[in-house]
């Protein structure tokens, strides 16, 4: 019996400890079933977060592979440009020598142009009356004038009436033909437009002399100066000309070219040379020479140049050089240039392309009007200055006589301006002539002497001029 309470007593100690290890076992178990419900809930959370990666990453790789596309197109795009660029710089290149080539081409044929035209051209231009309400009679009163050919515009002629010795009115025709003719409703710019050509050729490399010839009062200095202050439509040829250059100097820098261009101004003045540029004080001791060099450059002592950078700088030489002009009064005109003016422009060109210089002059001349004695009411130093004129002009008209004639002297060195303008009228130059006159009828025998002078020069034949341009040889 005791033997069973003992068995019975080790068998609910078994139970007991039996029970304790199903109890540890139920908590534990408990514990990790908790703890696998919160690792199937992370493992939910994480599949989630990583389907939301996956997507973001498939995006991603579409956006790379459209980018990638972008760049391959963009790379073809600039492969095609770099190409264009490469074809259009070939392009580019071959029509800047083009238009070098064609350049020089066409300073040629302008200037074959312009020698056909005559080396001697003569102009000429009738001045209006003047519109003065306080004119007499003898200032409004004009002789009868025609231009048989308008559209032509290279005609004048002149008709008058003397009385012959039976006392019958006889009425007698003066025909004239020029290069041009301008009518007195010509416009500056109209006058301008004929002769810019000529003044291209400067440019060019050639030597140009324009001047203005006739009477005291027939317009010489409107033109070629225009009126003080002048607008831009009354402005005359010498300020004309150098706006051109200054604008086809500009445009020609796109071809290779740039120059420099120097200006000078003198008078002669009773057979006396003077720097109107110069200071007047010191100017009066000075004396200038005239030098012709071998080259047919014509140079003058000690005188002033001035290097011209605009247009501006060009108004304020010429409005020094106009104060200090000689003027005054006689019975022909209240204004009176009492000498001859002469404005010079150096052009020194050099391409930085070609290796081409050139190296032009332009002159540009006023000179005094003629007068007779009789008529100008001239005394003490006018009378003076108007016999120095006069005998001046002579000279000039014996320098063209001559060279008319073929004669083998020439007296250029009779007076000053002859031998100024001889390489202008006699060597390597392109020459025009203006010959101003009045349609007054009071002015009738001065003007028809003007007439018969220009008409002397217009058949004179000096030679062709040659350019001075060089290209660099290797």
């Amino acid at each position: 019996m005791e033997q069973f309470k003992t068995e019975e007593s080790r068998l609910k100690q078994e139970i007991e400890d039996t029970e304790s290890t199903l109890s540890k076992t139920s908590k534990l178990l408990e514990d990790q079933l908790q703890e696998s419900l919160s690792l199937r809930a992370t493992i939910s959370t994480q599949s989630a977060k990583c389907l939301v990666l996956e997507g973001e990453n498939t995006a991603l790789k579409q956006k790379n592979e459209q980018t990638e596309g972008t760049l391959a197109e963009r790379d073809g795009r600039i492969k095609h440009l770099e190409d264009t660029i490469e074809d259009l710089k070939t392009l580019i290149s071959g029509l800047e020598e083009r238009i070098r080539t064609e350049e020089t081409i066409r300073r040629r044929l302008h200037n074959t142009i312009q020698e056909l035209k005559g080396n001697i051209r003569v102009f000429c231009r009738v001045r209006p009356v003047t519109s003065n309400q306080g004119a007499s009679r003898a200032e409004t009163t004009t002789a009868a004038i025609t231009f048989p050919d308008p559209e032509g515009g290279k005609q004048i002629e002149f008709a008058h009436s003397k009385e012959s010795a039976r006392g019958a009115q006889i009425e007698k025709s003066y025909p004239f033909t020029f290069d041009r003719v301008f009518q007195p409703s010509s416009t500056q710019q109209d006058v301008f437009g004929e002769i810019s050509q000529l003044v291209q050729s400067a440019l060019d490399g050639y030597n140009v002399c324009i001047f203005a010839y006739g009477q005291t009062g027939s317009g010489k200095t409107h033109t070629m100066e225009g009126p003080l202050n002048a607008s831009q439509e009354s402005m005359g040829m010498i300020p004309r000309s150098v706006l051109q250059i200054y604008e086809n100097a500009k445009q020609l820098e796109s071809k290779g070219w740039k120059y420099t261009m120097e200006g000078q101004y003198v008078e002669i003045y009773n057979e006396s040379i003077n720097d109107l540029l110069g200071n007047y004080s010191i100017e009066q001791n000075k004396k200038h020479e005239i030098r012709h060099g071998p080259s047919g450059k014509t140079t003058i002592t000690d005188i002033t140049t001035v290097v011209l950078t605009s247009p501006e700088k060009v108004a304020a030489l010429l409005r020094k050089a106009a104060h200090n002009r000689s003027v005054g009064s006689t019975q022909m005109n209240e204004r009176s240039s009492r000498s001859h003016c002469v404005f010079t422009l150096r052009l020194t060109g050099t391409n930085s392309v070609t290796e081409e210089t050139s190296e032009g002059v332009l002159n540009l001349i006023d000179l005094a009007g003629s007068e007779r004695l009789s008529q100008s009411g001239a005394t003490g130093d006018r009378l003076r200055e108007t016999q120095a004129i006069n005998k001046s002009l002579s000279c000039l008209g014996d320098v063209i006589y001559a060279i008319a004639n073929k004669d083998a002297h020439i007296p250029y060195r009779n007076s000053k301006l002859t031998y100024l303008l001889q390489n202008s009228l006699g060597g390597n130059s392109k020459t025009l002539m203006f010959v101003n006159i009045s349609p007054l009828l009071s002015n009738f025998g001065e003007t028809l002497c003007s007439l018969r002078f220009a008409t002397k020069v217009n058949s004179c034949t000096i030679g062709t001029a040659t350019t001075k341009r060089a290209v660099k040889t290797v």
